[in-house]
């Protein structure tokens, strides 16, 4: 880094990404500070300058060896930092700390036997609370929030006639349990129930509840349909689907038929009068055909793209809206571990619920090579409207944008 580039980075002053600090610190102090950035976006950590900006220079002899064995002796998991000193006068240097992102979240300080989590709130450095630790071990791919069990509810809340539909047509499994006993232990097997008490799991419920959104508030979509560009007062829709995630089929050698709307399939029925219209012309059967503003396909991949991916620690609901120009789905939650929209789009696989995952794609709902977003929703989007889906992503939620026929435009 150039001395006017540090210059200008201190002028700036503090933020969620940069901390100043003296050299005379507590290592423990120092280790808050890396432990923190690394939990958030990683940053910059200018070591021999006051939090008022004032450059003070390095005073502590071996620096740089001083900095490695506190990353060494009190940050787990282990990061490797990158080290620089910059000459700011004669006789006046500072060093910069560079961490990146940590992708093996949540990293932790310890220190006299325990063990503190701290994450980057603005320009200050906290600990965690107990929900931001869930979400960090998420992130980082130490907890799969979908096998958690949620409470009030047992195995006659999932619903069995799906469960025995999943197993004799869908995986055309020749063992399907008899009693309730081999059921509980099938359905705990495959992730659906908690061990060892019995309790729905979260993906459990989401799948094959007989009524999810009675025991998990976020499981469901809000959509919303408007006349104009932007969200207004009247909606021509404003609805919450609840349901389970997977329809019931009946399968044959020859053909596979849908009998029992899934949560899927509900949201289909439900916007088809907003992301469709009849055509002028009466075709030879005296029927005039549906003209789609989207393409179906990329939309259904877009909603499960959501349902697969989303974060369950989030108690908010999915929401699809419907625009006059375009159609938005907003998945809460970040993208797990260290996912980027570029690798999505690329084609990186890193699921987030890989037991809904798996689920969905036994039915088909799910591209079997977990490419959805790069050999179905692009390819989709470009060929009917020549123009690719956008991607917002924040630390709150994942926005997927699809332009209407006729509308291409960048957000």
């Amino acid at each position: 880094m150039l001395k006017t580039e540090l210059l200008e980075i201190i002028a700036n002053g503090e933020n969620s990404g940069v901390e100043f600090k003296r050299d005379d610190i507590r290592p423990e102090q120092l280790a808050k500070e890396i432990v923190a950035l690394v939990n958030f976006q990683g940053g910059q950590i200018i070591l021999g300058v006051e939090d008022n900006g004032t450059i003070l220079g390095l005073r502590r002899p071996n620096a740089e060896e001083w900095v490695m064995n506190v990353v060494r002796d009190k940050i787990h998991p282990q990061i490797l930092p990158f080290y620089e000193k910059i000459k700011i006068d004669d006789g006046v240097f500072v060093a910069i700390i560079t961490f990146p992102l940590g992708i093996s979240k949540p990293y932790v300080l310890r220190d006299r036997g325990e063990e503190k989590v701290f994450i980057r709130i603005g320009s200050t450095s906290q600990l965690a609370t107990r929900e931001q630790q869930m979400r960090l071990f998420e992130l980082g791919g130490m907890l799969h929030t979908e096998v958690l069990p949620v409470a009030r509810t047992n195995s006659d809340c999932l619903d069995r006639s799906r469960l025995e539909n999943y197993l004799s047509d869908i995986l055309q499994d020749p063992d399907i349990p008899k009693s309730d006993d081999d059921w509980e232990i099938r359905l705990a097997g495959l992730g659906f129930l908690n061990e060892p008490n019995g309790l729905c799991s979260v993906a459990g419920l989401l799948l094959f509840g007989k009524n999810p959104r009675q025991y998990l508030k976020q499981a469901g979509l809000r959509v919303f349909a408007f006349d104009g560009e932007d969200k207004e007062y009247k909606a021509n829709l404003d609805l919450i689907i609840g349901a389970p995630l997977v329809g019931r089929w009946d399968v044959t050698e020859s053909v596979k038929q849908l009998i029992d709307n899934g949560l899927i399939e509900n949201f289909i029925e439900q916007v088809k009068p907003f992301i469709t219209q009849e055509v002028d012309e009466i075709d030879e059967d005296f029927r005039r055909e549906l003209e789609w503003f989207y393409p179906s396909g990329a939309v259904r991949e877009a909603l499960i793209n959501a349902l697969a991916h989303r974060d369950w620690t989030r108690f908010v609901d999915i929401e699809v809206g419907i625009y006059s120009d375009r159609l938005e789905v907003i998945s809460p939650g970040a993208l797990q571990n260290s996912m980027t929209v570029d690798k999505m789009v690329l084609g990186q696989r890193s699921p987030r619920n890989p037991v809904i995952m798996e689920v969905l794609r036994d039915y088909g709902y799910v591209d079997a090579r977990g490419m959805g977003v790069r050999t179905k929703m692009i390819p989709l989007m470009r060929k009917f409207n020549h123009c690719d889906p956008v991607f917002e992503l924040t630390d709150d939620y994942l926005k997927t944008i699809l332009f209407r026929k006729g509308f291409c435009r960048k957000k």
